[in-house]
């Protein structure tokens, strides 16, 4: 699809392969730490995404080159998600104009009706796609743990229990989390063998990663899955089953996320949420803050 973007003089552009997500994550990297003050995506994101099997990279994605230097990027991740970068020495020449222009026509191509991304709030990103017609879908929140706080003890039921989840819990583990998710998005069920890409065969992955709380008979009621990112231990899911709600189990499930990220080097804790889950009260009861304020913006096709 490079024949059909107006690239800026001496600039080339191909579909990505495997090999590429270093590259991505550095563009990614610079453009986060310019816009934000810091880094929090890791190469094992990329990896874990690209590697999904139902994910064809080459066909999802598009690179902007500099010679041989990848100076930018987008990519159609399937339905209305797509995302892009593009390396801030190179701002404001139309890349990012051009990119957005490829992931609509490949959205389009794939049968969407609407495509967006997310964004910082009042980043050149944010003010590009405002200019280019993107409406907020929703907002997003960054919120810490500050170092040295700590989470209220939250007790479970009676009989429930929170432990590693082993193989045999995985089908498990996904089948609470994309029953939570899949409350409040809109989108397809991600398939078992996606979720086990993006989680346990996630480059890096230590069982103390993925969590799970069962009841007195063993059955799955709550799932975590908890990341070391630098110093800061990352709470990247959590969701409770819906019947299963009201009895402290997500406050209990944070306290042993926070604590089991401190025992591997962790000093602050963090976690990711939307105005789409209602949950945002729950994470500043326990003492998180607010540290970024995000926009999925999107346009309809």
């Amino acid at each position: 699809m490079s024949d059909t973007i107006n690239l800026p003089a001496g600039l080339t552009g191909r579909p990505l392969v495997m090999s590429d997500a270093r590259a991505v994550f550095e563009v990614m990297a610079a453009q986060e730490l310019h816009d934000t003050g810091e880094v929090a995506i890791e190469e094992a994101d990329i990896v874990g995404d690209w590697q999904r099997p139902s994910y064809d990279v080459s066909a999802g994605t598009f690179g902007v080159f500099d010679g041989d230097r990848l100076v930018a990027y987008a990519e159609h991740m399937g339905a209305d998600r797509g995302d892009a970068a593009v390396h801030p020495e190179h701002r404001g020449r139309g890349i990012g104009t051009a990119l957005a222009g490829w992931m609509q026509a490949r959205a389009r191509a794939a049968g969407a009706s609407v495509v967006g991304m997310p964004v910082p709030r009042g980043s050149d990103g944010d003010r590009l796609l405002e200019a280019l017609g993107y409406h907020v879908r929703w907002e997003s929140w960054v919120l810490q743990l500050p170092e040295g706080a700590t989470v209220p003890q939250r007790t479970l039921p009676a009989g429930y229990a929170i432990r590693e989840a082993t193989p045999e819990d995985y089908e498990a583990c996904w089948t609470v989390l994309e029953d939570a998710f899949l409350e409040w998005s809109v989108r397809d069920r991600e398939p078992f063998e996606d979720f086990l890409a993006r989680t346990v065969r996630r480059p890096g992955f230590q069982s103390w990663n993925l969590r799970l709380v069962v009841d007195g008979d063993g059955a799955a009621v709550g799932a975590t899955v908890v990341y070391p990112y630098g110093t800061e231990g990352y709470v990247d899911r959590l969701a409770t089953r819906k019947d299963q709600r009201g009895q402290g189990i997500a406050q209990a499930m944070l306290v042993d996320a926070f604590a089991v990220a401190r025992e591997h080097g962790a000093r602050t804790s963090g976690l990711n949420t939307d105005s789409r889950t209602g949950a945002l009260g729950l994470y500043e009861k326990v003492g998180m803050h607010v540290t970024q304020t995000w926009v999925n913006r999107a346009v309809d096709l």
